[in-house]
């Protein structure tokens, strides 16, 4: 038996990931990723799958955020009928996160047709609504631990890997002829001291590592947060402003939430009302409830309502279009989290578009912003930011919180890989931008003694011959 991997995402890059096993003629898809950030990754979006999707046999989903299973709507449109593996919880948010997906790939090739910004005549979403519902019915979901049979030489298990709720490392078995391998897949790995979620947990070998490196170059310390949170907001107050805060719908938005209510609730800040502004995060708020063995919070604080944390009467949740138009009309004291995290889409655009030139609102980054993303483009200080095909002036007040994160830090990640009792064959060190991925690479290279590699995209490699 012979083993290989294909590197179709997520090499050199924190998007698009997707890592096709090649088990002599069975193929296994690790992951299928939406490529987001840089115009030359997002144009890989519309690029012929390199082979076809009819061939694949099964995908295993490490968790449900679109850089990690965005592009399944596309590989069943394209002809893909198999199996979709993932964690229970995973199953849940994945049905929510497609089908947002999907309308809002709709709603800005309308936009852009109508508006005319577009250089398509007649611009198309790269799938619809109907791609995404053909996806839900092969969704199959199982519990960390347990060990799923694909087939009479593959098996495989989920386990707890932080980052959000359900998220995954995935170890995968292959049984040779003559011998078993174990493969490991980290997925994105969480903190080891995240509020809400479980530490990842501690894999003790692997004869083949596959493990992020989103921060792999850098600690991000959780110092304070709540403290730097009470701190933008109350300065903001102060202005005579409001606060728009991009955050993903699924754990950064529920970590807002739990904070904002202890601050509230110590007198810390004042109690301006909050506008939840994410009809996906309503959604998967109550997803917390079905699934309390995932995460730490007691069951006396969740609420069997949308709102999935008390927050008094300060929380109003938008879920209208015309209700998230007329919070541009709000002119101070108060504050308004939408998504996306990385301001790629989603409601957060208009709010953008008409919060940036007010001198006294403020915009917090409470987390990554990859490359070629609006939000590393206000980090990296740009004047002037394009949203929907026009230049808008970046005149407000730029916060930014570190510690917020769902993504471990380098020490995080050294700590976790630090739990292998042997190290494994080869290591590849993915997910993560060039420079981040080299230095993780060379660290275990200097002081692991490990053998590892940063692949590229489209990259081919043996792993294993005659098994």
């Amino acid at each position: 038996m012979d083993i290989r991997v294909k590197f179709l995402g997520g090499a050199k890059s924190v998007t698009g990931s997707k890592y096709l096993l090649e088990i002599d003629e069975y193929k296994l898809l690790i992951d299928c990723g939406l490529f987001q950030g840089l115009k030359e990754l997002r144009k890989r979006n519309w690029d012929n799958f390199p082979i076809d999707p009819a061939e694949v046999d099964a995908i295993i989903l490490t968790h449900a955020h679109l850089d990690h299973s965005g592009y399944l709507p596309k590989l069943f449109k394209e002809g893909y009928d198999g199996p979709v593996f993932c964690t229970t919880a995973s199953g849940e948010l994945l049905e929510i996160l497609l089908k947002d997906s999907a309308k809002l790939q709709e709603e800005e090739a309308n936009y852009a047709k109508k508006k005319g910004y577009s250089k398509h005549k007649d611009p198309k979403p790269l799938y619809d609504t109907k791609d995404a519902l053909k996806v839900l019915p092969k969704v199959k979901g199982y519990d960390f631990k347990q060990e799923v049979t694909i087939n009479d030489f593959i098996t495989f298990r989920f386990q707890n890997a932080g980052h959000i709720l359900g998220a995954a490392i995935v170890e995968v078995f292959i049984q040779g002829k003559t011998q078993k391998k174990k493969i490991v897949f980290s997925g994105d790995l969480g903190r080891f001291n995240d509020p809400i979620l479980y530490a990842p947990e501690i894999i003790e070998e692997a004869d083949i590592l596959f493990v992020e490196s989103t921060y792999g170059n850098r600690n991000n310390p959780m110092v304070n947060p709540k403290q730097k949170l009470a701190d933008a907001i109350n300065v903001a107050c102060e202005r005579n402003g409001c606060v728009l805060i991009p955050a993903f719908a699924i754990g950064r938005t529920q970590t807002l939430l739990m904070y904002i209510k202890d601050l509230y609730a110590s007198g810390e800040i004042p109690e301006i009302p909050v506008f939840m502004d994410s009809p996906m995060a309503i959604t998967a708020t109550s997803i917390y409830s079905h699934h309390t063995k995932f995460h730490k919070i007691e069951d006396d604080a969740l609420e069997n309502n949308e709102s999935f944390i008390k927050l008094s009467k300060q929380l109003n949740i938008v879920q209208s279009h015309e209700g998230s138009v007329a919070l541009n009309y709000i002119q101070k004291n108060a504050i308004i989290i939408s998504a996306s995290g990385m301001m790629t889409g989603g409601r957060v655009l208009h709010h953008l578009y008409n919060r940036l030139p007010r001198k006294n609102d403020s915009l917090l980054l409470v987390g990554y912003q990859a490359e070629g993303t609006r939000g590393r483009r206000i980090v990296d200080g740009e004047e002037e930011i394009k949203i929907f095909g026009q230049m808008v002036k970046v005149n407000c007040h730029i916060e930014f919180i570190d510690g917020l994160s769902a993504h471990a830090d380098q020490e995080e990640l050294l700590q976790w890989l630090k739990g292998f009792k042997k190290h494994p064959k080869l290591t590849f060190v993915i997910h993560g931008e060039e420079r981040s991925a080299q230095t993780l690479a060379t660290i275990l290279q200097q002081e692991f003694n490990w053998n590892t590699k940063v692949p590229d995209y489209m990259e081919s490699v043996i792993l294993f011959k005659g098994i």
